[in-house]
């Protein structure tokens, strides 16, 4: 009966993260939207974002000392946290921009270029080989984007730059995060990531909305009503939360097939929300051939994973643990170190940061090598 009730707990987990990850991109879409909420300022909306981030946190931090602060120093912080939080600041600004120009689905599209960003930044920066069979997988996914490019109706040039920059600025924000902060043994969770992230976001968000919205929003009226940005905000800090918890409960698979789900039921739903965007079969055979490349991509880091982790012992004895696996439920463990994150038993690390990278205000949890991921589970085996 316990197991049941652990069980029902994961699938609401699941289900939360699904809704809040939907919901914050539409609702992002919407607010930004000139034909809807009519508030065309990406940047204003990102640093309102940030600002109620990283008040939220200071206060589970320092206040009510949710999770406690890891052993930061003002190198590790010029070095590691300010370029990381300049690419973590541009890739939220050039994402939420084109909402201006693109719709939410063709949006959801051309994230499936996630990987072939990122896989390119970690070959470029030493920390990922040139393979031939990751290689294939990501000419697949760009192939898939391409063709659904071209069945794109109301196809912007403006707004396409604006998300691939921003695909573009979160890769190397992940591949950043995994040779600057992983070399120097700090691992950060979501609330201790924005702790230190949101503020220093907020203010390289400063000079570009100084000089590119300020003098606009000074001539133009504009509509603010603070219940929306509020609701707006903590949608977007709860987004973070309930992957931390979901990854805690399951796994990065689990996020990452959770993703898939989403961004199909994403896609369908912006159809009905926003009735201008027109979804072509081009475009869903385009982004099947690309999401089964990312697919193929994930089973293959998963099984490097695997592998690496194979304990060295003899076949009897494997199977006598992996049957206790099975046979026994483990609950969470909590968060049990100030400078590593354990989270179920699992560790936060690079599968969970990929797998949400994908999202709108994905969490700030820092990539980390695939190896050194553990494979101890609860109960099951996970992005923008």
């Amino acid at each position: 009966m316990m197991i049941s009730r652990q069980l029902l707990l994961t699938y609401l987990y699941l289900l939360i993260y699904i809704c809040l990850s939907s919901g914050v991109i539409l609702f992002n879409k919407w607010v930004l939207s000139p034909k809807h909420f009519k508030f065309p300022f990406p940047i204003t909306l990102t640093m309102i974002h940030m600002a109620f981030s990283g008040v939220v946190t200071f206060f589970l931090v320092r206040v009510f000392k949710v999770v406690a602060p890891v052993k930061m120093t003002f190198q590790i912080y010029a070095t590691s946290v300010i370029p990381i939080s300049a690419f973590f600041a541009s890739s939220l600004w050039f994402g939420n921009t084109a909402y201006l120009y693109i719709s939410v689905a063709f949006i959801q599209m051309l994230k499936a270029l996630m990987p072939v960003a990122t896989f390119i930044m970690a070959v470029l920066c030493g920390t990922d080989k040139l393979r031939r069979d990751l290689f294939l997988n990501m000419v697949l996914v760009s192939v898939g984007v391409v063709v659904s490019s071209y069945g794109e109706i109301h196809f912007n040039v403006i707004g396409t730059l604006y998300q691939v920059t921003g695909i573009v600025a979160e890769a190397l924000r992940l591949v950043l995060t995994q040779v600057l902060l992983q070399k120097k043994g700090l691992t950060l969770n979501p609330i201790t990531s924005l702790y230190y992230i949101a503020p220093c976001s907020f203010i390289f968000l400063f000079l570009p909305w100084y000089l590119l919205e300020k003098p606009e929003m000074d001539i133009s009226p504009i509509q603010f009503n603070y219940w929306i940005f509020f609701s707006n905000a903590l949608s977007a800090f709860a987004l973070n939360i309930s992957i931390f918890l979901v990854i805690g409960r399951t796994g990065a698979v689990t996020v990452r097939v959770a993703g898939v789900l989403k961004d199909w039921i994403l896609i369908a739903l912006s159809t009905i929300i926003f009735p201008e965007s027109t979804i072509t079969s081009l475009n869903i055979i385009g982004y099947a051939v690309a999401l089964s490349g990312v697919v193929m991509y994930n089973y293959l880091k998963m099984k490097d994973v695997t592998a690496t982790q194979l304990p060295i012992d003899n076949t009897a004895d494997r199977a006598t643990k992996d049957k206790k696996i099975v046979n026994v439920f483990k609950p969470d463990s909590s968060i049990d170190s100030i400078d590593e994150t354990v989270v179920g038993g699992v560790a936060v690390g690079g599968l969970a940061t990929e797998a949400a990278a994908v999202d709108e205000e994905a969490p700030l949890i820092p990539s980390s090598r695939l190896s050194h991921v553990t494979r101890t589970q609860t109960g099951g085996l996970s992005s923008r």
